[in-house]
């Protein structure tokens, strides 16, 4: 990946994530366009940058987004249940006449960028006019889990945000919940076994304690109504 990343997270069993290295944390939230569909993403509440700290899995914690030690009273079972197979490996390709699009549906988390316009797919398809490419391709990019990716069919290399590495942790008032963490610029995640998962630059983990897809997010949080107790989410929009 050229520069080396002298941070990463640990996936404790059945704890917290673990995160070393001075890993910016903030709050980024969903924002809704004119259609009613999520367009941006905005700036949210920026926490104090620590050299270490512990983000909470299990959803219960009293001092969210931190662990307070909750999961081991709840007995939290965090199995991680996520296929181990790299993204290509587990995503369709949907080609079109401007760009491409790959697509791994167990990685989704719900954020619902894609639906804009008809939705990405379609407008993958159609992106021999110029000014649908550049929605598919936004759109793309805004897919926090890295679901689905845009690729640039002459260098046939993923068309990319640059991330610093950092961390988010996603608020969706339309839907009224609190999304997961959004893991940028390829910030390493390994379980505390020893596992590495493929390094991205885009993936989101589980804040919920919901999902079926551990470590990752699967958009239960939605369907739980998981609030973290921030107040953004009382508004709608």
């Amino acid at each position: 990946m050229g520069k080396k990343i002298n941070c990463k997270i640990i996936v404790s069993k059945n704890g917290p994530y673990l995160v070393s290295g001075r890993v910016p944390l903030d709050k980024q939230i969903i924002k809704i366009g004119v259609d009613g569909e999520p367009a941006e993403w905005g700036q949210g509440k920026r926490y104090s940058q620590q050299q270490e700290y512990a983000l909470c899995r299990c959803g219960q914690s009293k001092h969210k987004p931190y662990c307070d030690g909750t999961h081991a009273k709840a007995r939290f079972n965090g199995a991680k249940t996520a296929s181990k197979k790299e993204y290509l490996t587990q995503a369709q390709k949907i080609k079109g006449p401007g760009m491409d699009l790959t697509d791994a549906e167990a990685l989704c988390s719900s954020a619902r960028f894609c639906h804009r316009k008809g939705g990405t797919w379609r407008l993958t398809e159609a992106s021999d006019n110029q000014k649908l490419k550049s929605i598919a391709i936004q759109e793309a990019c805004d897919c926090p889990s890295g679901r689905l990716v845009a690729w640039d069919k002459k260098t046939k290399k993923p068309i990319e945000l640059k991330f610093k590495p950092a961390i988010s942790l996603v608020e969706d008032p339309q839907a009224k919940a609190s999304g997961p963490i959004w893991v940028k610029g390829g910030v390493p995640v390994e379980s505390q076994e020893g596992f590495k998962y493929e390094i991205r630059n885009r993936i989101t983990l589980c804040r919920c304690g919901q999902s079926r897809n551990k470590p990752f997010c699967d958009g239960n949080h939605i369907k739980v109504k998981f609030n973290d107790g921030d107040i953004s989410l009382k508004g709608g929009r």
